[in-house]
């Protein structure tokens, strides 16, 4: 069954449950899901690829706006953000440790052939394509520099 499947299934018990939060986020998922069905140039149908890359997305927001509201001293909206952050997370794949992720950094490294920093958008492109959605675009990038020597 497809994450897309799943949601819907999972919408309709939190419906029934009246769980406002699941429902609130699940509800934010179908419509990022729809809007990447139905964009310019799509065929109707999402790979889990992309799924994964709109849960990322999603995520990220409610992170931001948490760190925002959290600064602005706003607590009720920080508490929203971060339940629908948990969310989400919880449809993502499990994310790598960091042991994980500098041996597949290190692997990427010496298959590119990569010496310089010159060389991190190759290395940063390859290792997303291997984890795939196992961990964030920031941390793949600041690990690549630290390994390339910036």
């Amino acid at each position: 069954m497809s994450l897309d499947q799943n949601i819907n299934n999972e919408l309709k018990e939190a419906m029934l449950s009246k769980n406002e939060v699941k429902v609130r986020t699940i509800k934010a998922i179908k419509a990022a899901f729809l809007l990447a069905k139905t964009e310019k140039g799509a065929t109707g149908e999402i790979t889990a690829e992309q799924e994964i890359k709109i849960l990322q997305k999603l995520y990220n927001q409610r992170k931001e706006s948490f760190e925002i509201f959290s600064k602005e001293n706003r607590p009720e909206l920080a508490v929203k953000e971060k339940e629908e952050m948990e969310m989400i997370a919880s449809y993502l794949p499990k994310q790598m440790n960091d042991e994980e992720l500098t041996t597949i950094v290190q692997a990427v490294i010496t298959e590119t052939g990569a010496s310089s920093i010159k060389d991190m958008g190759k290395v940063i492109g390859a290792v997303t394509k291997k984890v795939a959605g196992q961990a964030e675009g920031a941390r793949i990038s600041a690990l690549v520099k630290s390994l390339l020597g910036a």
